[in-house]
C-alpha cells in the first residue's frame, strides 16, 4: 500500500513520487491550504494539499486527528521560513496529489504528544492509543534494538538461545508463585516461573555449556515503579567459566549496549564488597554519582555521655554513622522535620543533626540540640574525620546497623536530589562477596537463592554458616540493580547441605528439588551465570521514570490490566472442569 515510510524521508528524496500510509497527527488550515502531519512508525512528515486537487482537497479538509490515510504525492523542499529544525523531516514536505481515507477515528481520549498530562490509568486503559505517541514508539523501538544487540553479542560468543518451560513446578525462590490449575490432574498445579534458574542449570548439566534466553518471568509480589508481575530477563548461563570470567562477559555486554545504543563509552566497573557498600553508602546498590559517603563514628561515640549514641556504639550489631551534606546549612527546620519523617519510614527513631555555620569558631560555630552532650575533643575529631566545612550539615544515624544503613542510605539519595548534587553520566559497579545467608526473618534464608555456591568448603559452611560468603555478584548502575548472578552449586552434597541449613529436611528437599539433586549426580560441571532485568535496563537507557513506560502492555501498580479488565471472572463450568470452587 505504501512505497516509503513518511518519517524516513530526507532531502535526498526531493522530487520523488511517494505513497504514504499513516495516522493524522495534526491538521491545520492556513488560508485555504490544508496541512496534514502524517505519522507512521518512523516519524512525522508534513503533507500539503492545495485547493486545485479537487475532491482530494475536500477529503483533506474533512479528516481529523488519528484518521488513517493513504496519500500519494511528491517530496519537495520547504521554504526557508517554514523549516522546522525540531523535526527530522523539518526541511521537506510532501505535496499531496491523492488522499484515501482508510478509516476514521473518534476523538482521542487524551492529547497525543509528549505533553499529555492525563493520568496513567487512562493511558493504560487506552494503551493502543498511548503507544501511538512518538515518545512511546521510540521507547519500544529502543527496547527492540537493545534485545537485538544482546542477541548478536551473545551469539558471537557462541551462546545458544534455548527456551525453557512456562508451565513448571512450584519451587520456593523468594516470592509467591503464580499458580495454574491442571485440568488433567485435578487438585494439582503448575507454576509460572519466577526465573528459568533450575532449567538453565539443567542445560549446563546437559552439556550445552552456553545458554541465553530473553525470558518471561512471573512473581506474585507487591509492585512499585520498577516491578511488574510479569517481566523480562536477559538470562545467561555458562559452564567452565569462573566468577571473574562471567563478570567480564556481562560487563562487555553492557558496554557494547551503551556504545551502540547511546554512543556512550562506559569505563571499567569497580568492584566493592557488600560489606563496604553498606558501610559507605548504606545500600547494596549505591549510586556512585552522589559525592557523599557514610562515615562510622562508633569509636568516638563510645566515650560520650549521650546514650542515644553511646549504647549503639558499644553493640556489635549496631552502629553510629554520619552523613556530611555540603551546603546543607540552607535546610530550614521544616526541611529537617521532613527528612526526619522520611527516615522514620525505614525504622529510624529520629534524625540528629549539626549545622556547621562557622568552622573557624569551633563549637561556638555549630548549631545543634546535641552538641551539648559531646565533649569538645570528640566534636573536633568528628569534624576532622568528616572533613566538615562551613556551610555543611551533618546528619546522624544510631541504632541497629541495618536500620541505620537503610535510613541514612535513603537520606543520602534524597538530599542529593534536593540540592542537585547528583553528577551527570553513568557510574556502574559490581557488588561482590555477599553473605551466603540472611537471618532477618528468624531462621537462615538464602540471601540470593539456594543454588548459589558458597566461597568455602562444605565443612566450613556447616561449621559456621553465618560467616560464609557466596560467590554472587550484582551489577549496579546509577543506584539501580541491573542484574545479578552467581556461581552455582554443582555438588549434590553441598546442595543438600544448603537446603538443610535454610530449613528443608531430606523429604521436603527431595519433594521440591529431587530432579535437580538427581541431575547433580551425573557429572554436573562447574557453572554460573546471571540475569539482567531488561525492563529496568531499557528504563534507564531511555531515561524513563517507570518500567511501565517501556513495556508495551504493562499492569498497573495493583497488578491489573485496565485495558482488558484482567484478571476477570470465569464461568462456573470452567472452574468445575478444574475442580475449583470459589469460596466467598
Amino acid at each position: 500500500m505504501r512505497t516509503r515510510y513518511g518519517g524516513s524521508l530526507r532531502r535526498e528524496n526531493i522530487e520523488e513520487d511517494v505513497t504514504l500510509c499513516g495516522w493524522v497527527d495534526r491538521r491545520r488550515d492556513h488560508g485555504g491550504v490544508i496541512f496534514l502531519d502524517l505519522r507512521d512508525r518512523d516519524g512525522i512528515i508534513q503533507v500539503v494539499f492545495d485547493p486545485d486537487t479537487g475532491e482530494n482537497f475536500k477529503r483533506a479538509d474533512s479528516v481529523r486527528s488519528e484518521y488513517v490515510l493513504r496519500i500519494r504525492g511528491r517530496v519537495r523542499a520547504r521554504s526557508e521560513s517554514t523549516i522546522n529544525p525540531e523535526m527530522s523531516t523539518g526541511d521537506i514536505e510532501v505535496l499531496g496529489k491523492e488522499l484515501e481515507i482508510l478509516n476514521s477515528s473518534k476523538t482521542p481520549p487524551f492529547q497525543m504528544d509528549e505533553y499529555t498530562s492525563v493520568g496513567e490509568e487512562v493511558r493504560l486503559r487506552y494503551r493502543y492509543m498511548d503507544l501511538r505517541r512518538v515518545e512511546m514508539q521510540n521507547r519500544i523501538r529502543l527496547r527492540s534494538k537493545i534485545t537485538s544487540i544482546v542477541r548478536t553479542f551473545l551469539e558471537k560468543e557462541d551462546f545458544l538461545d534455548i527456551e525453557t518451560p512456562l508451565l513448571t513446578k512450584a519451587t520456593p525462590e523468594g516470592a509467591r508463585d503464580y499458580l495454574v490449575p491442571s485440568r488433567t490432574y485435578p487438585g494439582s498445579f503448575f507454576a509460572l516461573p519466577q526465573s528459568p534458574q533450575l532449567f538453565k542449570q539443567l542445560l549446563m548439566i546437559s552439556g550445552f555449556e552456553k545458554y541465553y534466553q530473553i525470558a518471561r518471568c512471573f512473581r506474585d509480589e507487591d509492585l512499585r515503579a520498577d516491578r511488574q508481575p510479569e517481566f523480562t530477563q536477559i538470562d545467561i548461563e555458562t559452564a567452565f567459566l569462573d566468577q571473574e570470567a562471567i563478570m567480564d562477559l556481562a560487563e562487555g555486554l553492557v558496554k557494547n549496549l551503551f556504545k551502540f545504543v547511546l554512543g556512550v563509552e562506559l569505563s571499567d566497573f569497580p568492584k566493592i564488597t557488600w560489606a563496604e557498600a553498606l558501610q559507605k553508602y548504606g545500600s547494596d546498590k549505591p549510586d556512585l554519582r552522589i559525592p557523599m559517603e557514610l562515615i562510622s563514628l562508633d569509636d568516638l561515640m563510645q566515650s560520650v555521655d549521650f546514650k542515644v549514641f553511646r549504647d549503639p556504639a558499644d553493640e556489635p550489631q549496631s552502629r553510629v554513622a554520619a552523613l556530611k551534606v555540603p551546603g546543607g546549612t540552607q535546610f530550614s527546620r521544616k526541611d529537617i522535620d521532613d527528612f526526619t519523617e522520611y527516615v522514620s519510614s525505614f525504622g529510624a527513631k529520629g534524625l540528629a543533626w549539626i549545622k556547621v555555620n562557622d568552622l573557624s569558631a569551633g563549637v561556638q560555630g555549630l548549631q545543634s540540640p546535641i552538641v551539648k552532650f559531646m565533649p569538645d575533643h570528640v566534636i573536633s575529631e568528628m569534624l576532622l574525620r568528616l572533613g566538615a566545612e562551613s556551610g555543611d550539615i551533618i546528619f546522624f544515624g544510631a541504632g541497629v546497623s541495618n536500620i541505620v544503613n537503610e535510613s541514612l542510605g535513603a537520606l543520602r539519595v534524597k538530599v542529593a536530589a534536593h540540592l542537585d548534587l547528583i553528577e551527570e553520566g553513568w557510574k556502574p559497579l559490581w557488588v561482590i562477596d555477599f553473605p551466603m545467608f540472611d537471618r532477618s526473618k528468624g531462621g537462615l534464608s538464602a540471601l540470593h537463592h539456594p543454588f548459589t555456591a558458597p566461597d568455602c568448603s562444605l565443612e566450613k559452611l556447616i561449621e559456621s554458616p553465618e560467616k560464609a560468603c557466596s560467590q554472587a555478584y550484582d551489577m549496579v548502575l546509577n543506584g539501580t540493580e541491573l542484574g545479578g548472578g552467581s556461581i552455582r552449586i554443582h555438588d549434590k552434597k553441598m546442595q543438600e547441605a544448603v537446603l538443610q541449613l535454610i530449613g528443608f529436611d531430606a523429604k521436603e528437599a527431595e519433594e521440591k528439588f529431587g530432579f535437580l539433586l538427581s541431575a547433580l549426580e551425573y557429572g554436573a560441571p562447574p557453572h554460573g551465570g546471571l540475569a539482567f532485568g531488561l525492563d529496568r535496563l531499557v528504563m534507564l537507557m531511555s531515561d524513563s521514570e517507570s518500567i511501565r513506560d517501556v513495556i508495551a502492555f504493562p499492569k498497573t501498580q495493583s497488578a491489573q490490566c485496565v485495558m482488558t479488565d484482567a484478571p476477570g471472572n470465569v464461568s462456573r463450568d470452567q472452574l468445575g472442569e478444574l475442580g475449583i470452587r470459589i469460596k466467598n
